[in-house]
């Protein structure tokens, strides 16, 4: 019985850390792609997945930084959804290259449309310059389900390094030609020019996201199995009668 009780241990470990691996990709409000080059323009895209079984997300509400402003910022239409951008005044005038900089936009709002159980829906923006003073921009969001429950996506990041429960989106500037920068590609073509905020018509290619997950979900079920038949063959072995 001891050998069993071990055994059922094991598989439940490693249904506990296939868990671990598929959820969290799928889990959390992002921003894809995660980095984008320092005194740039770039196209990213705000990735939100529907946690809920019994709810769908409603409304999805992003506030852009106020310490680091964005001179230019658009959006692209999402169908089904309405979008407002609202511009404030900055606590702190920022100097830019184009002058003084005292309002920016300081929060998109995607209303009207749905995400239903099992869905996730990507908001993109175009926006620049990025500054060059700091290598990381957050983007608290707030996200509202169905059933009024909000769920604020605004804990900084830990010093120790762990994921906080509710992590706010988050773009690491690198400097201009760095190596990680993923989203050099889209910042390269966004030239200096202020039109070059205008936002691609190319998609962000949410069906390969969408196949992405459920490999790592096959992938995991697929180590739950082999962990069984491991146990079971085990077993088979211990039982045999010897000769």
């Amino acid at each position: 019985m001891s050998f069993v009780r071990r055994a059922a241990t094991v598989i439940a470990a490693a249904t506990a850390l296939t868990a671990g691996l598929a959820l969290p990709a799928l889990a959390h409000v992002t921003i894809q792609p995660g980095s984008a080059e320092q005194g740039g323009f770039t196209k990213v895209a705000f990735r939100v997945p529907n946690e809920r079984d019994n709810a769908s997300t409603v409304k999805v509400e992003v506030s852009f930084p106020t310490d680091h402003p964005l001179a230019f910022v658009s959006v692209k239409p999402v169908p089904g959804w309405d979008v407002k951008v609202t511009e404030g005044k900055l606590p702190k005038p920022v100097q830019t290259e184009y002058g003084e900089l005292d309002e920016a936009v300081t929060k998109v709002v995607w209303s009207g449309g749905k995400i239903n159980p099992g869905e996730f829906q990507e908001f993109e923006v175009s926006m620049g310059k990025l500054p060059t003073d700091t290598d990381t921009l957050t983007f608290p969001t707030k996200q509202t389900y169905s059933g009024g429950e909000v769920v604020d996506w605004a804990d900084p990041a830990k010093a120790d390094g762990t994921e906080a429960e509710h992590p706010a989106p988050t773009l690491k500037l690198v400097p201009a030609g760095g190596d990680d920068a993923h989203g050099s590609a889209a910042s390269a073509s966004a030239s200096a020019a202020p039109a070059a905020a205008t936002p691609s018509v190319s998609p962000v290619a949410a069906s390969s996201s969408a196949s992405d997950g459920t490999a790592r979900l096959l992938g995991g079920a697929g180590l739950v199995v082999g962990v069984i038949g491991i146990v079971v063959g085990a077993l088979g072995l211990r039982r045999r009668p010897t000769s």
